[in-house]
């Protein structure tokens, strides 16, 4: 789908705040509502638009402590792969994972209360998927940016 000028600058209020009404964005980009209506559904039946999320505050539900675990499975086999991937997204504690190229398969990044958390998650839960040879955790001192936006 090709976006003109008026659709990426709706998709950047949205971006800012998708729970601005149609009339705001309207006055925003000197459309009808009705126009704004529609490019928002056409946006949304092609897929550019796939889902409307709450951002939560990790301070707030005490979900603060992030770790960035870098994991090396056994072999880089597909049977191993698609293993340990249906196990991943199981896992609510892991908010993102990327197959990635270098040194290791994986980097996972985890979002739990605090240290004894991620120590019981480690035990409990990662190191008990097959095929795992080895993993690497760095945890998060302070967060410099974090940010869905994606500029267009």
């Amino acid at each position: 789908m090709d976006l003109d000028d008026l659709d990426k600058k709706l998709l950047v209020y949205l971006q800012e705040d998708a729970k601005q009404t149609t009339k705001e964005l309207s006055y925003k980009l000197g459309l009808s509502v009705t126009a704004v209506y529609e490019r928002i559904k056409k946006l949304e039946k092609n897929g550019v638009i796939s889902k409307y999320v709450a951002l939560l505050n990790k301070d707030k539900i005490s979900k603060n402590f992030i770790v960035l675990c870098h994991v090396k499975l056994i072999q880089h086999k597909k049977e191993y792969v698609i293993d340990f991937e249906k196990e991943i997204v199981n896992l609510p504690e892991i908010t993102e994972c990327f197959h990635v190229s270098g040194d290791y398969d994986y980097i996972l990044k985890i979002n739990v209360k605090d240290m004894q958390d991620y120590r019981s998650f480690m035990l409990t839960k990662l190191t008990t998927i097959k095929h795992i040879a080895s993993t690497h955790s760095s945890f998060m001192i302070s967060e410099v940016k974090n940010t869905t936006a994606i500029v267009l």
